[in-house]
């Protein structure tokens, strides 16, 4: 007999709902975590950079608040103090999901494995340990270019941890990553410069969504150098950074972030030395049932570089236990996934775009509100808000929702319900709006 029913590689979002779904089925259960039990979203992704863009949003509310009679003649950030709560909360965090996993009776490895068989691991310490399944739960790392004087750049994993808040910051990348710290260090105080090396942003996002976080960008104060490539870094004797870039001038910093994606974590795991099949930047390629080339063994998440979002992490993982250890078979649906950006503001979309709707369905209408919020509006702030739809011609079904705004995301899970629900625009205009709310424009657009 084996000595665990299931051994998980990786204690993240997905590995710990593999784990802790697969034990309460009665299996066996193992999971080898070499960092921090929670993963890239509990640890140094979506939950502390959430906290970071609360923090942020209150450098505009203090500013609004004095429209609203509030008299505070003092604003003042420090950073240490977010940082070290953002920090402490989420070690709080990492000890729930520890918990979740003990009470589930999982055997908790805190050291790296790796895979020395089609049944069989090694930890770090040298204990070998057979499992009739091994699931790779082990996410994605940032990618980092090769570049003279890259040791003096940091990626989103380092960003949490800053001794101070840099005065001058460079963000490389033009995805949700890149926009998010943008807005983050912008509201904060820093001058930032966002380098991309297209012009290109946000590619999955609409584009006229995206068109409109650009502009308000731009009327905040973000640079942005498009078409622009960094060449290397040096440090100063100031302390400061020289980037040398190709597309643009030069530019001095204080800090560099590169946020240019994520690639499966693969390396050094022994997997195709078992016979596992990696792909496109070391992938695992599975099938619909999470399964590998290798028939024992399993990949779900960032680590199969299909949807790198934690909730689909968190489904496949759910997916994988209750169809192999549940009697229950379950296969994901990829075909409606919500998503936001957490920039300021925010934006968010589900279903097609209408560039993707045109081009898969043929003719379809579009139907946009473009407004300004009301706190906006008092506050004197002008900054305006665009909520869209995508409609198929041919049968009124809404196939897409997307928006940019105050609390964009928050709506966005609603609106994704009727995405995949495949509701119609007719259903939406029988709808009595809920005023006075910036939702209601879902169902007022005509």
């Amino acid at each position: 007999m084996a000595d665990f029913d299931l051994f998980v590689i990786g204690a993240g979002s997905g590995g710990v709902r593999a784990s802790r779904i697969a034990a309460g089925y009665g299996a066996r259960v193992a999971v080898a975590e070499e960092f921090r039990v929670g993963g890239t979203c509990v640890i140094r992704g979506c939950v502390p950079k959430k906290l970071l863009v609360y923090g942020a949003h209150f450098a505009e509310d203090i500013d609004d608040a004095a429209m609203f009679g509030w008299d505070l003649p003092q604003k003042r950030f420090d950073w240490p103090t977010l940082r070290d709560n953002v920090l402490s909360e989420v070690s709080r965090i990492e000890g729930a999901y520890t918990e979740t996993l003990t009470s589930h009776k999982v055997t908790v490895f805190q050291e790296r494995a790796e895979v020395t068989g089609p049944h069989s691991v090694r930890l770090a310490g040298r204990r070998e340990f057979t499992a009739d399944k091994i699931l790779i739960a082990t996410g994605a790392t940032p990618v980092m270019p090769k570049i003279e004087g890259i040791e003096h750049a940091i990626s989103s994993n380092e960003i949490f941890d800053l001794d101070e808040l840099p005065k001058r910051i460079v963000i490389a990348g033009g995805g949700y990553i890149a926009n998010e710290f943008a807005g983050i260090f912008h509201q904060f105080g820093s001058h930032v410069t966002l380098v991309n090396r297209t012009d290109v942003m946000l590619r999955h996002y609409d584009q006229q969504v995206v068109d409109r976080l650009i502009q308000i960008s731009l009327r905040k104060g973000i640079d942005f150098r498009f078409n622009s490539t960094i060449e290397n870094i040096s440090r100063q004797e100031n302390g400061s950074l020289h980037i040398s870039m190709t597309g643009c001038d030069d530019i001095q910093a204080d800090q560099l972030l590169f946020a240019l994606g994520r690639r499966p974590n693969t390396e050094g795991l022994g997997l195709e030395e078992v016979g596992v099949a990696l792909g496109e930047k070391g992938k695992v390629k599975v099938d619909e049932d999470n399964r590998s080339t290798v028939p024992s063994i399993f990949a779900i998440g960032d680590v199969t570089d299909r949807v790198q979002l934690t909730p689909v992490a968190i489904r496949e993982g759910h997916a994988f236990a209750d169809t192999f250890f549940g009697n229950k078979p379950t296969r994901v649906d990829y075909g409606c996934i919500p998503s936001a950006v957490f920039s300021h503001p925010p934006l968010a979309g589900v279903g097609l775009t209408e560039g993707e709707a045109k081009n898969r369905l043929g003719p379809v209408r579009t139907y946009t509100s473009d407004f300004r919020p009301m706190k906006n509006v008092l506050a004197g702030r002008n900054e305006r808000s665009l909520y869209k739809m995508v409609v198929d011609e041919a049968t009124d079904e809404i196939v897409g929702v997307h928006m940019i705004g105050p609390d964009a995301p928050e709506l966005l899970q609603v609106a994704a319900i009727a995405v995949k629900a495949k509701l119609k625009k007719a259903d939406f205009d029988a709808t009595t709006a809920l005023h006075p709310t910036m939702a209601e424009e879902l169902v007022l657009m005509r």
